[in-house]
């Protein structure tokens, strides 16, 4: 009676009897996973947002972007809050108040089985605080929080030029979809 060989993915390889008879041996020779220490998300706190962050969550974008998005930021908060079926939207805090933010949603799919793909909508962190991990710590708890929810994938869209955000998602796991997506104005005749 044969028995096949099985692997257990990065943590080692477990030989199991080909044979009746043969002796079971775990191979721990393998080296073990690295060990990065602590988690950007065990030292920088984060929690939900609250409708009481939108005064913060404004403040932020507008050093982060230059621009009043206050209308933008209020809409997704409430439909953060509101809208979403499942609340996925966290704040980062540092020195008694918010200084990143992330905001995500999860809907219901067909008879109320959470959907396998999330939407990143917006992220931001205070500019004083880039360096100190608030934005890893954001995608960190965000996707610990859609993994228990059996989230099996998340998707963002952002300008391409934005060489900084594409950096930094990058770092986080992030890749190129295999959909892309044009846009033109409509005024103006295009040229054959």
């Amino acid at each position: 009676m044969a028995r096949e060989t099985k692997a257990m993915p990065e943590s080692g390889h477990v030989t199991v009897p080909r044979h009746v008879g043969e002796r079971a041996e775990i191979d721990y020779s393998r080296p073990v996973a690295p060990d990065f220490g602590p988690l950007a998300r065990d030292r920088i706190p984060v929690r939900t947002m609250f409708e009481g962050d939108l005064t913060a969550l404004v403040a932020i974008d507008r050093r982060v972007t230059g621009r009043d998005r206050s209308a933008y930021l209020q809409r997704k908060l409430a439909e953060a809050l509101h809208e979403s079926d499942v609340r996925v939207s966290l704040i980062a805090e540092r020195d008694g108040g918010p200084v990143g933010f992330i905001m995500a949603r999860v809907d219901f799919g067909e008879f109320g089985r959470v959907e396998p793909t999330a939407i990143l909508d917006t992220i931001g962190v205070d500019p004083e605080y880039r360096g100190f991990g608030i934005g890893r710590a954001l995608v960190s708890q965000l996707l610990l929080n859609l993994m228990t929810l059996r989230v099996e994938q998340i998707r963002t869209e952002l300008d391409w030029r934005d060489r900084d955000l594409l950096a930094f998602l990058d770092h986080c796991g992030f890749q190129p979809s295999q959909q892309l997506c044009f846009e033109r104005a409509v005024e103006g005749v295009v040229q054959a």
